[in-house]
């Protein structure tokens, strides 16, 4: 078994959907030496996540973007937690929504993605700053 581990930082992106497939695969070459086995990438935020979707056409993360401002609107009068900017607990919501991790098979030393896929940094902050995930890849 094979078993490697590494922590980045990507650099700050504005609010919205964002592929960082390309990132995750530059940054961690170690993915080349496992022949069948996986890659879970993680994010060490609440006000941001990870999900995998449609790669080819930037206007699908755009539409996600618009759907999810529509489903988890800011400035909701039932929040509470509201003392970190109106966009907080939304993004909270969101990150719980899409989630902190996602897993790929990793097939021949590559991601074994479908024809369109993609990974997608969400960030759901206005201003959320660079973000930590926490690259973990096994197999054989």
């Amino acid at each position: 078994m094979i078993f490697h581990q590494k922590e980045i930082q990507l650099k700050p992106f504005k609010r919205g959907f964002h592929s960082i497939t390309e990132t995750v695969i530059r940054e961690f070459s170690e993915i080349k030496t496992i022949e069948k086995g996986f890659l879970k990438v993680f994010i060490k935020h609440t006000s941001a996540s990870l999900t995998i979707n449609e790669d080819a056409d930037p206007s699908v993360r755009v539409d996600f973007e618009s759907h999810f401002n529509k489903i988890v609107p800011e400035n909701a009068p039932y929040y509470i937690h509201t003392y970190e900017g109106s966009d907080d607990m939304p993004a909270h919501i969101k990150t719980s929504l899409l989630g902190s991790s996602v897993e790929i098979p990793i097939t021949n030393g590559k991601l074994n993605l479908g024809t369109w896929q993609g990974i997608y940094l969400c960030e759901h902050r206005n201003y959320g700053g660079a973000r930590k995930l926490v690259l973990s890849a096994f197999g054989v």
